[in-house]
Parts: C-alpha cells; structure tokens; sequence
C-alpha cells in the first residue's frame, strides 16, 4: 500500500485515537509522526545502533516536518558513522545544561549566595544587577562574556545615568568575574585596568562643613520632621559611615546605650563597638519603633537619601556638600576638642595601623566614649556659642 506523502497541514489534521499510534513518513526513513491520545503530535526517528539494538530518538517538540526530515536524515548519518544519536543528543542536552548554569545571571546569582554574609552592601549590588547587568548580558555564557560587551554596557548606562553609576557597575562585575575565576579552571575575567570611568584621585574630597554651615544644619535639623533631620545629626555626633547608620537595627544596640556594628555591615570588616554619647541615644530613643530599622520611614532602611538631602538643603540653606561630609567635619571636629588622634579613628571605625594593632588589644572603649562626649560638647560649642565675655577652652580642653 502506497502511503500517503506528509504535509504540516496532513499532520496538523491527524485525528488522536484511544492509544498512542506512530505514522510513517514516506519521504524520510525511519521518520515517525507519533500521536498521542490527548492529540498532541510529535516526531521520532527509529534506528539501530552499532549493536544492533533497536532505538529511538525523541526529536524536540514544535518543530516543522522540514526541520524533522533534516534530524532525521543526520540522526542515520551518524548511525552510518557509528556513533549513537541518542548519545550526540545527550551530550548536547549536558553541553546546554553547563552553559545555562554558567550564564553570567546564573554566576552573579551564586555568588549573591555565597558571599552575601561577607558583603556590607549586597542590597546595592543586587539592585546594580538586576536593574543593569540582567537584561543586557545576563543570558550570556560567562565563558563567552566579551570585553567589548562590558565596555558597550558600560557606554550605555554612563550616557543614561552618568559615570558613577557606570563606575558602581563596573565594581559590581569585576568582584563578580574576579570571583569566578578563583573558583574555575580556566576560565579569565575580560576586565581590565583602564576600564573605570571615574578617577578616584580626581573625586577625592576634603570639605567639611565650616561653623556657620554647621550651625545652619544642625538647627534646621533640631527644627525637622521625620527620620531624616535625626538622621543628619546623629552622622555628625557618630562620624559613621551614611550606610552604616541608614541600616542600622533595634537589634544592635543594647540597653546601655552601645552600638554594635557588626563586621559583615562594617568596611573594615571587623565587629564594632560605639559607646554612644548621651545626644546620640537620645536621638535614638526618640525614633518611633515601626520595623527592624531605627531611621525609617517605613520597613526598609532609609531610602530616597538624595531626594530628602535635597529638600533639607532647602531648609538649612547650606549646598555643595555630601553626606560624607559630616564624617569628614566629625572627625577634624574631635581633633580641634583635642581628642587623642587614634580614639578619633576608632570612633570613626578605622584600623589603626601598624604593629600597635597587633599587640594592643585594649577596647578603648572609655576613650571612645570620652571622644564622642568631646565631639558632642565642640558642637554645642559652635551651635550655641559662649558670651563673648565667657572664655572657651576650645582646644584645651581635657584631651582624651
């Protein structure tokens, strides 16, 4: 019987019956139409293998009679050559299994993973990531990943957001591929020197805020409402990094008044312990426990910094300076109230350096405490200055 020639539209039109049934394609050899049942269709390809064992091999669902003549024909080509197609097919499905799981996602994804505990900003770079990196390569092959495809990608976000965000990325990446490479065999980050778009040395800052501009921030600050003015005040009582205090939780802080910075939120990647002065857990105490964070506005850290700098830089009428600023002006404020200068440092959370750090293991604790009693006082000093007839210690206070 002479079997009637296959057409998409033919096999479009079989009708199921009440078992699976395959049918014969007249115009490729060992070419099936399978039908199921439920009348869902495919295709596979019937051989023997070296041995002579009868075998099949299941071809990818969805694909056009065209495209299912061709495996066909290069499914017995490879039975001729004396391989099995089943073990090609395998091999491939194994090869594809490997890539999708090193796509550059899937390697960002596991080092999020992994290192998270170790990372002080993980929030930020998962943000970075997802937000930048994902949608352009991150169905990439991380082995495949081009220099030429950063640099494009960095091109792009520093015409769309500017160059620190393009620099932040490049960060993000760079730690990432750094990362993959200490844990494969073969594999070279395409990053190189040259490829920032900041000159770190050029944005190097030294401004701090003088008296006047301090006295206008710290009074528009007494003056304002929500986290953020509290939170401006206790950067510049604690010197601590913007981060450290915008994620700050209940949990950290103890009945005594002490703040626990834990190594994995700390830069130098050590536990940090602040002996809060009497302002500074005042501010705290004054903040409304509505989540795990102590300035919020909701039950994330505090966000939206920029916008609500900016509204504050409207009240107090002070520009042109940061919030790192208040570190800075924190901290060459407790060397003009006479704070010894290593107190000073671990204040702000700097390692002292050298072998004094290896072999004196004193908490200084009372001396940071002292410091930022001292820095409390140097503030009220310029906020609310003396009479003129009052002398002021100034600098020849008690030193620390």
């Amino acid at each position: 019987m002479t079997l009637k020639v296959l057409t998409d539209i033919s096999i479009k039109n079989m009708k199921p019956g009440t078992a699976r049934r395959e049918v014969p394609d007249p115009g490729a050899r060992g070419l099936y139409v399978v039908v199921q049942p439920s009348g869902r269709k495919g295709f596979a390809v019937r051989y023997r293998n070296g041995a002579g064992k009868p075998c099949k091999l299941t071809l990818t669902a969805g694909i056009s009679l065209a495209a299912a003549r061709k495996v066909a024909a290069d499914a017995l080509y490879e039975v001729e050559q004396g391989r099995d197609p089943s073990d090609t097919k395998k091999t491939t499905k194994a090869k594809a299994t490997a890539a999708a799981a090193d796509t550059v996602e899937a390697i960002c994804e596991e080092f999020l993973k992994r290192e998270q505990g170790r990372l002080r900003t993980v929030g930020e770079r998962k943000r970075i990531l997802k937000r930048l990196v994902y949608p352009k390569l991150g169905a990439r092959p991380v082995d495949a990943l081009k220099r030429t495809e950063i640099i494009r990608l960095l091109d792009e976000i520093e015409d769309t957001s500017g160059p620190r965000m393009a620099h932040q990325t490049l960060a993000v990446l760079r730690r990432v591929l750094n990362w993959h490479a200490s844990r494969s065999d073969n594999f070279r980050s395409p990053i190189v020197r040259g490829m920032g778009r900041v000159n770190t040395k050029d944005r190097a800052r030294s401004r701090i805020l003088t008296d006047d501009e301090l006295r206008h921030v710290w009074t528009a600050a007494m003056a304002g409402q929500g986290p953020f003015p509290a939170f401006v005040r206790f950067l510049l009582l604690t010197g601590a990094r913007r981060t450290e205090v915008a994620a700050m939780t209940w949990t950290e802080l103890d009945g005594a008044g002490d703040w626990s910075l834990p190594a994995s939120r700390n830069k130098a990647k050590f536990d940090l312990l602040r002996p809060l002065g009497k302002e500074a857990r005042t501010i705290v105490a004054e903040q409304p426990r509505i989540s795990e964070f102590v300035f919020t506005g909701g039950r994330r850290p505090l966000s939206g910094i920029s916008k609500l700098k900016k509204a504050f830089d409207a009240e107090c009428g002070v520009s042109d300076w940061c919030l790192h600023d208040l570190r800075r002006t924190a901290r060459s404020l407790m060397s003009r109230a006479g704070v010894n200068a290593d107190h000073a440092e671990r204040c702000l959370g700097h390692v002292i350096p050298g072998i004094r750090a290896t072999y004196d293991r004193h908490d200084f604790q009372a001396e940071m405490a002292h410091a930022y009693e001292a820095l409390a006082a140097q503030i009220e000093r310029i906020v609310n200055p003396p009479p003129a007839n009052v002398a002021s210690l100034g600098a020849w206070g008690a030193r620390v």
